[in-house]
């Protein structure tokens, strides 16, 4: 439905004019998508307020997927900042998309509804210091948006350290991605490394996967 309701957008079919998505098919998709999309800092945006399109008996693009019943996954949903891969390549990929990139201690988690708040320890090492200012880092705390009733494996336990990368929005620290800073840990080692040296906008897949194998 998503791939449907952006192709009836920017892509319409045309007949005597465009035919536009109907607004039951933006309404399915925006409930699908936009808590995501806050999850990570991003508002639903103003141009694709459901209210412009014409309602489903007009002459419009219909949900073909939408009205059906989903089936149940075999296992919750990972919350989408903990759901990454634990690979080189797509932790600098990460990195370079952040804001910031913070090595820390956590010291406490509190939910409040369908929020989490990470309240990270004195302790911590900014690898990536992006917009943030002192007052940030002195007493970091990072919301993870959307993350009240799916799992985090990483949350599971405390101890030890993590890298965190997050986005600042509206004053308050995102939470985009969380791992577990394992000291001895060839693909953390290998993507905080390749931060440092070379910077993002000449970060390639292809320039990562030769720099390994050298």
């Amino acid at each position: 439905d998503t791939q449907l309701f952006l192709c009836a957008l920017f892509a319409p079919v045309c007949l005597e004019r465009p035919v536009p998505p109907c607004r039951s098919l933006c309404e399915v998709v925006r409930d699908a998508c936009a808590p995501v999309m806050e999850a990570y800092g991003f508002p639903w945006p103003d141009m694709l307020h459901c209210a412009q399109f014409p309602p489903d008996h007009g002459l419009c693009i219909a949900v073909h997927f939408g009205h059906g019943q989903a089936t149940a996954p075999p296992v919750p949903r990972l919350c989408p900042q903990c759901e990454v891969e634990h690979k080189a390549d797509g932790m600098m990929e990460q990195m370079c998309s952040s804001d910031f990139v913070v090595k820390l201690r956590i010291k406490e988690v509190v939910q409040e509804g369908a929020e989490r708040r990470l309240v990270a320890a004195p302790k911590k090492k900014v690898l990536k210091l992006g917009p943030l200012q002192r007052k940030d880092t002195r007493r970091m705390v990072l919301h993870m948006r959307n993350a009240g009733a799916c799992p985090c494996p990483q949350l599971d336990h405390l101890g030890g350290s993590f890298l965190v990368l997050g986005r600042k929005a509206g004053g308050r620290l995102l939470l985009l991605a969380i791992y577990r800073w394992q000291k001895r840990d060839p693909e953390v080692k290998f993507a905080v490394k390749f931060m440092f040296s070379y910077p993002c906008p000449l970060y390639h897949p292809l320039l990562l996967h030769s720099a390994q194998h050298r």
